[in-house]
């Protein structure tokens, strides 16, 4: 347990619980406990379960630090940032996503890299609003929503910064699934469970065959 993530494992599945107690910022600290919470999936769990708070996934980066007069500090928050979106899109785990409200921006981003990815109902945001606040989009983030979402929608997300309601993000790619907001912990675990009975070798290797191109091409433009 720590301030930002709660890590528990029961019959082989990991859930990592991210709360901050605000709107879930995707800032060093939840960075890192995130990290160091899927590390430890891969030692002592078969299936890893990533959920966010009542209402909210994950808003993004943080946009103080961001905004900043410290342009170092914006500048490894974004390296690290990005590293956990590498390091959970190749995960050797299935990993499942409890997407309990808005993800938006780096949090959208967090999102592409499951492996399955249950949405709540409800009056939520999912998307890439990252040209509507005067925010580039990075190549991994590119690169990400290029492999994730549905070809005819990725202009519209990405350029145009579209922000979908969950039916609507269900169909373009950013989820698998939808759940009440009730449900929505026990879908995760119990698609965790089943998930449970993959090879994990096997799970390891053929993610790495899908994704290791797009991970190039993002290791190749440097950003």
């Amino acid at each position: 347990m720590t301030d930002y993530v709660h890590y528990e494992v029961t019959g082989g599945v990991a859930t990592l619980h991210m709360d901050d107690g605000k709107a879930n910022a995707y800032g060093p600290k939840m960075i890192e406990a995130l990290s160091v919470a899927l590390d430890r999936a891969a030692e002592s769990a078969s299936v890893a379960v990533i959920s966010g708070r009542p209402g909210v996934l994950c808003a993004g980066f943080d946009l103080n630090i961001i905004r900043g007069d410290d342009s170092q500090a914006a500048t490894n928050m974004r390296l690290a940032g990005k590293a956990l979106l590498l390091k959970a899109y190749l995960h050797p785990q299935p990993v499942v996503f409890a997407c309990t409200g808005h993800a938006l921006a780096a949090g959208a981003l967090l999102l592409l890299t499951g492996d399955y990815r249950i949405g709540t109902r409800g009056d939520f945001k999912i998307g890439l609003n990252e040209t509507g606040i005067g925010l580039a989009l990075p190549h991994f983030g590119l690169e990400l929503a290029r492999d994730r979402l549905e070809p005819q929608a990725l202009s519209r997300a990405t350029i145009t910064a579209q922000i979908y309601a969950p039916e609507n993000a269900l169909a373009v790619g950013y989820l698998d699934e939808l759940a009440d907001p009730e449900t929505i912990l026990d879908s995760a675990h119990r698609t965790a469970v089943r998930l449970k009975d993959l090879d994990n070798e096997a799970v390891r290797t053929t993610k790495q065959r899908l994704r290791q191109a797009t991970v190039d091409r993002i290791l190749a433009a440097g950003d």
